[in-house]
């Protein structure tokens, strides 16, 4: 059975679409995922993401440990400072995707749903038998995300302790929004500006209820996992599952950028050397399509008539107007301008590799 989040009876009232997802059943849509998609890039929407698991780790070794944990340099970053990053076998598979957040005392892993029991096994195993604690935060805390160009105004009147249109991006703070404390972060997963408000579970019916009454006349709309994966499509993130794996690597799926070899050792490390220095097995590539083709997981990609690879995710922009995908082919087949095919249902549709992100904000 799958497990509910403390918003389940909100997502009822507001006739979502529920459907299982990372072992939670969470809103898919409140009746339109365009209508969603366009809200969150033209003003503003409220997501419930309060599946993601939050894992503390504390203790005089607690930052030692998350810097040879993950692939990025932790160690840089100061009290209040947050980055993405990934968790890598030795073999320099990818176990998970993860946000950490540091503190003075230690440092919040914020890791996928689905992967949650198996990364808490991946960061058990490897822990030291002194200096270290884990804290499984997960069904204790709520994760609600506020993203679009509008999103600071509505948050900032509700918003005691800090101010989030003074908040850098990728920072957080401890607030209160609308009298609910809160771990408020200026993050994100749809290629907008925004902020995630993690707070107890218990308050998180009263958080979202003040966050949809504030934001209506700015037009904030509630928005599910439907808009969320096409806004996060079109900014060209990745998702665990489709297009990162324990098979693939960082640097064949287009997140080489978040592993820092200089900063020392760290599970991956030498593996990860060897990808960097020498040939790859393969690419990720952005595909571009025409209005009526629309790509999907698991479709050939072919050049020449060859099959060079697969789509790991794929849909409509509904901001760019075109199918687009994210796919890994061979690293000999081509670079942006190439033409190329995908196959839907036994036809080829034309496509274009191009530059990610699909869709950059008007600000970037």
């Amino acid at each position: 059975m799958p497990e509910h989040t403390p918003l389940e009876a909100d997502h009822r009232r507001l006739g979502a679409t529920l459907v299982e997802f990372g072992g939670y059943l969470m809103p898919l849509h409140y009746g339109s995922i365009r209508a969603e998609h366009l809200a969150v890039r033209r003003r503003a929407g409220l997501f419930d993401v309060s599946h993601m698991g939050e894992v503390w780790v504390g203790g005089p070794g607690a930052l030692a440990f998350v810097q040879q944990l993950v692939t990025n340099d932790v160690e840089r970053l100061r009290p209040g400072a947050a980055c993405y990053t990934v968790m890598c076998r030795p073999d320099g598979g990818i176990v998970d995707d993860l946000l950490v957040y540091r503190d003075e005392a230690g440092c919040l892993l914020v890791i996928n749903a689905a992967r949650h029991d198996a990364d808490l096994a991946w960061i058990r195993a490897q822990l030291p038998p002194t200096g270290v604690a884990l804290d499984d935060r997960s069904e204790a805390t709520a994760l609600l995300a506020i993203q679009g160009p509008r999103a600071g105004a509505i948050l900032a009147p509700l918003a005691r302790g800090a101010d989030p249109l003074r908040l850098r991006s990728y920072h957080h703070a401890d607030a209160e929004v609308a009298g609910v404390p809160v771990r408020l972060s200026r993050t994100g997963y749809t290629g907008e500006d925004g902020f995630e408000c993690y707070a107890a579970a218990a308050r998180a019916p009263e958080l979202w209820t003040a966050l949809l009454q504030a934001g209506a006349p700015e037009g904030l709309a509630p928005c599910g996992l439907g808009a969320r994966d096409t806004l996060r499509l079109e900014a060209g993130l990745r998702l665990y599952g489709q297009d990162i794996d324990e098979s693939v690597d960082p640097f064949t799926s287009g997140l080489g950028w978040t592993v820092k070899l200089g900063k020392g050792r760290f599970t991956g490390r030498e593996a990860l050397t060897r990808l960097a220095d020498g040939p790859r097995p393969g690419a990720s590539v952005g595909l571009r399509l025409g209005p009526r083709h629309i790509p999907r997981h698991g479709q050939p990609v072919r050049r020449d008539g060859t099959v060079v690879g697969l789509v790991t995710s794929g849909g409509f922009g509904f901001t760019v107007g075109a199918g687009i995908a994210l796919a890994t082919v061979t690293a000999d087949s081509g670079g942006v301008g190439t033409r190329c095919a995908v196959e839907l249902r036994g036809a080829a549709a034309p496509a274009e590799v191009v530059a990610l992100p699909f869709y950059r904000r008007p600000s970037d």
